[in-house]
């Protein structure tokens, strides 16, 4: 008996003692997430160790799609305590540390997709620390896109027509329309991911009317506009001829007025004139003869 009870003894030390090498294990349960812009995720990281939970490690990490090459800490428990990104504080938290790493990421945005590294490790375990991951895919409608023409709108010419969007997930798809008289689909030639152009050779009178850009993806549509009008350059000749004698007009005009004014003000002037010598001559006439006043004249 005495051997069978040692032999026990060092049969549960072996199957109770951790390895020396232990490390620990991180299971991630989604090799994929999707979001809808503005609400929340959570991200899920379960690990399995063989330790106390005293010194237990967990950072979260973000490689985002924008800048996949300049990842970024999102969050981390270190003994105890929790420390936030500065610029996800109030989104980001642990939902059931220490014995869960997962965490719930709010109010999500468009610079939240991209790469998500849940690290665990929890000394004394030497092994290396346990790594999952995680793709966040953060779903948004495109925004309103920008409508623009350039070129020479006079018959003959040629003209482009151009449509950028800012944002959209998954990527809007752009199409061009011109509307009436009938809906008429228009080649587009795409610039990058987010952006449109349709080029008009040629253009005629039949050019003109209203063009529609759509940007569009699985939560939405959004349009801008661009109405043209093409004229031809004897159209162009004939207006200018127009303005000219329209100008001429109107300055022979103000001249007119101007005559009339100033005639006007000259014969005002004339009248007052008279009528002051009037005046004088009657006040001169009305001076009384006094035979005192003659013979003053003559001492």
């Amino acid at each position: 008996m005495g051997r069978c009870g040692s032999w026990l003894f060092l049969t549960l030390c072996v199957c109770f003692t951790p390895p020396e090498n232990a490390a620990v294990r991180v299971t991630m349960r989604e090799a994929s997430l999707e979001v809808v812009q503005g609400d929340f995720v959570v991200l899920p990281c379960t690990f399995f160790t063989t330790s106390l939970l005293s010194r237990l490690n967990v950072i979260w990490t973000l490689a985002p799609f924008s800048k996949p090459e300049s990842p970024m800490q999102v969050i981390v428990y270190d003994h105890g305590q929790v420390i936030e990104d500065p610029s996800l504080t109030g989104r980001v938290g642990f939902t059931g540390i220490p014995w869960s790493a997962d965490i719930v990421l709010n109010d999500t945005r468009t610079a939240d997709a991209g790469i998500y590294r849940c690290m665990v490790n929890n000394p004394p375990e030497t092994g290396d620390p346990g790594i999952g991951e995680v793709v966040l895919n953060v779903l948004a409608p495109p925004s309103l896109p920008v409508c623009q023409w350039d070129g020479d709108i006079a018959i003959g010419g040629s003209v482009t027509l151009s449509c950028t969007v800012a944002e959209g997930a998954p990527t809007p798809e752009i199409r061009w329309v011109k509307l009436n008289p009938e809906e008429i689909l228009l080649p587009i030639n795409m610039e990058g991911k987010l952006s449109g152009s349709v080029q008009i050779a040629n253009v005629s009178s039949q050019t003109s009317g209203l063009y529609r850009c759509s940007a569009t993806n699985l939560l939405g549509t959004q349009n801008c506009y661009v109405n043209l009008s093409i004229y031809s350059t004897s159209e162009s000749s004939q207006g200018i001829l127009q303005g000219v004698l329209l100008t001429l007009s109107m300055t022979l005009v103000l001249v007119a007025l101007l005559v009339i004014v100033l005639w006007l003000h000259r014969t005002g002037q004339d009248g007052k004139w008279k009528e002051g010598k009037e005046e004088e001559e009657e006040c001169y006439n009305e001076i009384p003869y006094t035979p005192s006043l003659m013979k003053r004249s003559f001492v």
